[in-house]
């Protein structure tokens, strides 16, 4: 018998499900037995493609050397294999288990010599036929060989795989970390004449008293989720429409019969379809998270449903915004519809708890990192035993001529590019299964702490489970801590505010104000450049044109190339003219223009005459994982065949298809759109009225897509004062104090211990403020994690002990006198303060750029004025952004301080740049970087720069082409003055050059 692997059987295989089962089927080596190397995780989808009869099983290898193969006989003795493999990987594989319904089939050299079990054999190589004769359990022996290369291209890529398992150097592999070069695949017939017809035939027997497999394991037959909420079908449909039908007057307190019709159809096919388990489980996530008061959004395709928006799944009306039925729901669609439950990223945790522990068979989905080719060649370097600088320029694309190894390891690198490397973690996909979800395959324990299954969500799909995405944003957190915030700063008001109140934000006048301004820095989704410029040529000033540029940024709408024609149509009636009639028929909200997910199937449905099935394959096609598929290859043909039926020029029905093409799983279904505008308007209305709270809430949270320094700058903007740390007025996290004032949170200083910061709280909170350094270090040693002289000295050139008035010299003296030389046993608690022992130091003189360049090493920016730190600047001609429309097409000069750089290339391949930059007085602008100008400079580090170009108009938009960049020279570091090397030792990280001939700016 043959047994075989794949290359999910990580860094062992060298071969995909799909090649091996092609391989064996040509050579006629079926049934196969497909044993994974100490997993199962190839296992669903070679059953999933499967056209040979293959009988799923698990390779047990110490290293390189086989203990044992488990090959169970039923669906349950895989559940059973499945399970103990998740327990006993990766140290107790020795401690062999009787599994029920798995047999074990042992190498000769390592079979027991006890007598065997009933459901034990011993495996026989070709070489080891004299001595099993010899055997006392013979006649269970069974004739057996392991096939898995092609020819020497796969053997050596086998053999690199293990050394980078093993890391070391391909020199010092040994033969009992790898399989030998004859494991090759040939035909059976070749295999049988070598093993005695005994031996074979013992073999033969034992595949046949092998139960069918249960191939449908393999194949979505049939939903996998779990089946019920109540356990009652009918329970369950009567709970769902009572909870409707109960939320009816409050989402629509007038309601029409159109609604009421809606909701009826709804509940019908969501019935009819099987779905209504799947919606009730996402509403008792949704329930429970607002019984602890968690904000979260719900979005996904699932918004554009009615029932989600009763169950307050979503807080999008598909009524208002007229959201297209089948793009949620219908009868040919075999997969429910996606929710998207997005919440706070501190509170995600505790909600995947939760679900956890209220739904039995649970799961988080796993995702498969393949390698990629710079990371395989630096792999592969070390294999090789490259130098760094070796492997560096190999992975630059630096090739050196006529070097034989170099050649070679690029060889290899392109081989295994692709591969399968190792099982991680879906970034939010939970699976809630009928039955345990070892019944699929084996699971791993990651460092979040949730076992996780060994498949990706294409497999979970194809078996017919479905996952739920339960995902964490900084945008929510930012809302949320905003809130609270404002429960401090502003009692009063945050008792009047409703931050659901979604409808008052979307009319609001100062949000519509900050959104068609571009004044949107911090909202979520809405504060890139790229958005802002979109806005701007938008000219958006409603909920609706929100929801819309939401999705007309995704790249998909970009790609077709349609979308300047979408913004010219929607700023000129007249231009509404060019779009094809059918499609402007079909589409007349976006001009003709497909924008959103739903417009692929409304326009391969009415356009091109595809059934709601066929359309439902083309929207799963939008996903590239897809694509290559037959079903898809199959709607793509028949697209074609019903456009020249219908007699549309070929011309015409090319270029529609090739806008479908271009949304290559990036657009959005509107009812995502529409609830990502819901959460933008949530953080605008915010900005808008609470400026300095939402700003801190921002800095705090992070994730947004500026750097916190900026956030902090347009806070100063709003006239905020910003503050370095303090032991006795800040917090570990920034907060906002009275009269405006934000302090920095000692969390922010690079290097500290966050247990110190949160101790210092505490004992403050308990104790009451400090009163001087020495008091300080006194009561900090009796915290629950100890001050060490490191994290004292940081608070120290951070500013956190301003208050005393004395100088940092002089406080970095006194604590290295008192906690520099030795421990100090922890005081205990006194009645009275003690005096502590004063020292007459001399005067330590402090520059005024000491405290910039502190600042600068330990947060990552200055807390003054950015510029305040270079030279060179002043007395140069620089035009402000604010006098950019008297120049239109003119070449001017300004100064701007880097904000933020974007690499990108041109259609040609070429290296262009887009940068984001803040002028002296706060004004942002943004520059484009052409290749001729990237080839001489490349924007890398964060400076004040002089720019030269051309000022640009696009559709009102007004932009810089640079052609000219010269870089201000930074103030030397006064800290090394006396040494004489008179120059800053802090240095921003530098990124890699566009193109290595550039000049590095």
């Amino acid at each position: 018998m043959v047994l075989s692997h794949t290359a999910y059987s990580f860094r062992f295989g060298v071969l995909e499900p799909q090649n091996v089962l092609e391989i064996a089927e040509k050579h006629g080596c079926t049934p196969l037995i497909l044993a994974e190397i100490n997993g199962t995780a190839g296992i669903l989808p070679s059953l999933h493609t499967a056209k040979i009869p293959i009988f799923p099983a698990t390779d047990l290898r110490d290293r390189g050397q086989r203990i044992a193969v488990l090959l169970p006989e039923s669906p349950r003795g895989f559940q059973h294999l499945n399970a103990w493999l998740s327990e006993a990987r990766p140290h107790r594989l020795h401690e062999l288990p009787d599994l029920p319904e798995v047999r074990i089939i042992y190498p000769l050299s390592r079979a027991p010599e006890r007598a065997l079990k009933a459901h034990e054999w011993i495996g026989v190589e070709e070489g080891e036929q004299r001595r099993a004769e010899r055997h006392p359990a013979f006649q269970r022996c069974l004739a057996w060989t392991t096939m898995a290369f092609r020819g020497n291209g796969d053997y050596n890529s086998h053999r690199l795989l293990r050394a980078m398992e093993q890391n070391t150097v391909l020199s010092k592999l040994t033969s009992a970390d790898h399989l030998p070069n004859a494991h090759r695949w040939e035909d059976m017939s070749a295999v049988a004449a070598r093993f005695s017809p005994v031996l074979w035939a013992q073999s033969q027997y034992f595949l046949d008293s092998l139960p069918p497999w249960d191939a449908q394991l393999g194949k979505g037959s049939g939903g996998k989720n779990q089946q019920t909420y109540t356990g009652s079908l009918a329970k369950d449909v009567a709970l769902l429409r009572h909870l409707c039908l109960d939320a009816l007057p409050h989402r629509y307190p007038k309601a029409s019969r159109a609604v009421a019709e809606r909701l009826e159809k709804e509940l019908q096919i969501i019935q009819e379809k099987a779905f209504t388990a799947y919606f009730l489980i996402n509403w008792d996530i949704v329930r429970y998270a607002q019984k602890q008061d968690f904000f979260y959004v719900g979005r996904g395709s699932g918004a554009n449903s009615m029932v989600a928006y009763l169950l307050k799944i979503t807080n999008v009306d598909p009524i208002e915004l007229d959201l297209y039925f089948e793009r949620f729901i219908n009868l040919y669609r075999q997969s429910p519809p996606d929710f998207d439950l997005d919440f706070s990223w501190r509170d995600r945790q505790h909600l995947t708890a939760y679900i956890f522990k209220r739904f039995p068979n649970t799961a988080l989905l796993g995702a498969c990192n393949t390698f990629q080719y710079r990371a395989v060649v630096r792999e592969l370097g070390k294999v090789f035993g490259l130098p760094k600088f070796e492997i560096d320029a190999l992975a630059d694309g630096k090739i050196p001529g006529g070097d034989e190894s170099a050649q070679r390891l690029l060889q290899y690198a392109h081989r295994l590019h692709g591969l399968p490397n190792r099982m991680s973690i879906h970034s939010g996909g939970i699976l809630i299964a009928q039955e345990p979800l070892h019944a699929f395959s084996t699971t791993f324990l990651p460092p979040k702490g949730f076992p996780t299954v060994d498949f990706d969500m294409y497999t979970a799909e194809d078996v017919g489970l479905h996952k739920f995405d339960i995902l964490g944003q900084r945008g929510l957190s930012k809302i949320s801590e905003c809130v609270e915030i404002l429960k401090e700063t502003r009692p009063a008001e945050a008792a009047q505010l409703d931050i659901h109140d979604v409808q008052r934000f979307k009319t609001d006048p100062p949000s519509l104000a900050l959104l068609k301004q571009g004044g949107a820095m911090g909202c979520f989704y809405v504060e890139s450049p790229a958005m802002r410029m979109l806005m701007h040529k938008l000219q958006t000033a409603s909920y609706l044109e929100l929801v819309a540029a939401s999705s007309v940024i995704r790249p998909g709408v970009a790609q077709s190339g349609m979308m300047r024609e979408y913004i010219e149509r929607h700023r000129d009636p007249e231009k509404r003219r060019r779009a094809h009639p059918i499609l402007l028929d079909i589409m007349p909200e976006t001009y003709g223009v497909m924008v959103y997910q739903e417009d692929v199937i409304r326009v391969a449905h009415y356009y091109a005459g595809l059934s709601l099935a066929e359309a439902d394959v083309l929207r799963r096609g939008m996903s590239g994982k897809y694509r290559s598929r037959e079903e898809f290859l199959a709607v793509e043909r028949q697209f074609f065949r019903n456009c020249k039926e219908k007699g549309y020029p070929d011309a015409d029905a090319r270029e529609i298809w090739r806008q479908i093409e271009s949304f290559a799983g990036y657009a959005f279904a509107k009812g995502h759109s529409a609830s990502y505008a819901v959460e933008s308007f949530q953080s605008l209305y915010l900005k808008a009225h609470y400026p300095l709270e939402y700003l801190v809430a921002t800095v705090n949270n992070g994730g947004g897509f500026y750097r916190a320094e900026f956030y902090l700058q347009e806070a100063r903007r709003h006239g905020a004062h910003i503050e370095a740390p303090c032991v006795n007025d800040g917090r570990t996290d920034t907060c906002l104090r009275p009269k405006n004032r934000i302090i920095l949170g000692s969390g922010r200083i690079s290097g500290i211990d966050i247990r110190v910061c949160r101790a210092l709280e505490q004992e403050r909170a308990q104790h009451g403020p400090f009163t001087s350094l020495g008091q300080f270090i006194d009561r900090m040693h009796r915290a629950e994690h100890p001050l060490s002289l490191d994290a004292l000295l940081l608070l120290i050139r951070a500013g956190a002990f301003r208050f005393t008035g004395q100088p940092k010299r002089a406080l970095l003296w006194e604590a290295h006198h008192r906690l520099g030389h030795k421990p100090q046993a922890a005081p205990s608690l006194s009645l009275f303060e003690e005096p502590v022992r004063a020292f007459s130091l001399p005067s330590l003189t402090h520059h005024a750029l000491d405290e910039a360049y502190d600042q600068l090493e330990l947060f990552g920016f200055s807390l003054g004025h950015p510029f305040d730190l270079f030279t060179g600047w002043q007395g140069k001609r620089s035009t402000s952004v604010k006098h950019w429309p008297r120049h239109i097409g003119e070449t001017i000069q300004i100064l701007g301080y880097l904000v933020a750089a974007k690499n990108s290339k041109t259609v040609k391949g070429e290296h262009m740049q887009f940068a984001t930059f803040q002028e002296h007085d706060g004004q942002i602008f943004d520059t484009v970087h052409f290749p001729p100008t990237v080839k001489r400079y490349v924007l890398k580090d964060r400076g004040v720069y002089l720019l030269s170009g051309r000022v640009q108009d696009e559709l009102g938009y007004l932009s810089l082409e640079v052609d000219d960049i010269e870089r201000c020279p930074m103030i030397a570091d006064p800290r090394y003055a006396d040494s004489g090397l008179g120059h800053p030792v802090v240095q921003i990280p530098k990124r890699r050059a566009a193109n290595p001939k550039s000049k590095r700016v």
